[in-house]
């Protein structure tokens, strides 16, 4: 009989062997999928001299990577639904381990282009297809499990570009992307055995973890209140990832530009974001398990607003770094619980619409930041950060009273 904790919850029991094999299995895709996309970005700036391409052709090249991967997102839950999200992760995942070899053999800023829709497509793909069978695990074993995927993302990503920038020096672009086009398939291979041998978890209906019904149409067509309820979980995560990508291309160059650090000393902010970030995933699961979703949501948001204010105004070195570190601690969880509410409600069709949304706000962090920093100067653009992660809070706010407001 289960027992309950301290606070009421229910306890959660032991993951049966099977369970505990598919988690390990579908951390490997999310670690895989940081792993080599951040392998790829550090090798930009050397195929931007291979290809002779200048700054305004290398981002129309790079626009690629964004097309590819909008116009996949939805078509890929339709693709989970229909066959699974285990096969269709694993075949998204190969044709991301091989096209990340492909820019190297370009020779044009459109050849790199067209390689990088695929690049695009696949890792699109893979971004829905493992946020859902994450979300399926999730619900099977009614923990509060998806920050902890998001955090082998996020490692996944620190070891990519660490890496990489230790080989850059050594391997040519290349023998670099070959050597992740090899360890991209190595652990497709065995982490897509243990996903295609073992059946998918049974997420059941019942109590979720704020007390409302689990929905009965959950991977079915949604109505018109489970559509507007996705719809906002996608706002969220594009007012969070926003603020991710927006920090990830500015950040450094507000402690350079702005602060008048050196090189080591800006990339170091950045650095204190995301491993913060990591950090604040690996404890999402005991967070979420004793606060719930909404307060986690909530004061993350929150935290992130506060934290990205003293990142883009104070005057100080320290106060900066402890911004943007509050700001990861922030975000980190949001993004997680926003795409696991959206897949609760909606199976692959709602993590497809909240990932695309949340992707979509990638793309517009950086460039919304440049045309404000131009007329209200960087400092003052940083801070559009911490006014939507505010608005994520709120939206997570009016999402969860909407729920208990909905009809059983």
């Amino acid at each position: 009989m289960d027992q309950l904790t301290d606070n009421g919850r229910r306890a959660p029991a032991a993951a049966p062997p099977h369970v505990a094999r598919l988690r390990r299995a579908i951390s490997l895709f999310f670690a895989l999928d940081g792993f080599v996309f951040a392998g790829w970005v550090v090798r930009i700036p050397a195929i931007k001299e291979q290809i002779h391409a200048s700054a305004g052709a290398l981002g129309l090249a790079l626009l690629g990577v964004s097309v590819g991967s909008v116009v996949t997102m939805l078509l890929t839950g339709k693709l989970c639904r229909r066959y699974g999200n285990h096969p269709v992760t694993v075949v998204t995942a190969a044709l991301l381990s091989l096209s990340v070899a492909l820019p190297p053999l370009t020779h044009s800023a459109l050849h790199l282009g067209l390689v990088l829709l695929l690049f695009g497509a696949a890792y699109g793909g893979l971004n829905v297809t493992f946020n859902a069978a994450a979300v399926d695990l999730a619900e099977a074993v009614r923990r509060p499990i998806l920050p902890s995927f998001h955090a082998a993302f996020s490692a996944g990503g620190l070891v990519g570009a660490g890496l990489g920038g230790l080989l850059a020096p050594q391997l040519s672009p290349l023998w670099h992307l070959l050597l992740l086009t090899a360890t991209g398939l190595v652990v497709t291979v065995y982490a897509g055995r243990v996903l295609l041998r073992t059946p998918g978890p049974a997420t059941g209906q019942g109590p979720r973890r704020d007390g409302t019904d689990a929905a009965p149409e959950r991977g079915r067509a949604a109505g018109g209140r489970t559509r507007l309820f996705v719809t906002v979980y996608g706002l969220i995560t594009l007012c969070t990832a926003y603020g991710e990508g927006a920090l990830a291309d500015w950040g450094s160059l507000h402690l350079s530009a702005d602060l008048h650090t050196g090189p080591g000393a800006a990339a170091a902010g950045y650095a204190v974001f995301a491993l913060l970030m990591t950090v604040s995933r690996m404890s999402g699961t005991w967070l979420l398990e004793r606060l719930g979703d909404t307060p986690v949501l909530v004061a993350g948001g929150l935290l992130a607003a506060v934290g990205m204010l003293v990142g883009a105004l104070a005057p100080q070195l320290w106060l900066v770094y402890l911004g943007y570190a509050l700001t990861g601690l922030g975000l980190a969880n949001v993004f997680p619980v926003a795409v696991g509410g959206a897949g609760a409600l909606a199976g692959p069709h709602g993590v497809a619409v909240a990932s695309t949304l949340g992707y979509s706000g990638i793309l517009l962090g950086p460039p919304s930041i440049g045309f404000l920093a131009e007329a209200y100067g960087l400092p003052g653009a940083l801070t559009t950060i911490a006014a939507l992660a505010a608005l994520a809070a709120l939206l997570g706010r009016v999402v969860q009273r909407g729920q208990r407001r909905a009809p059983r």
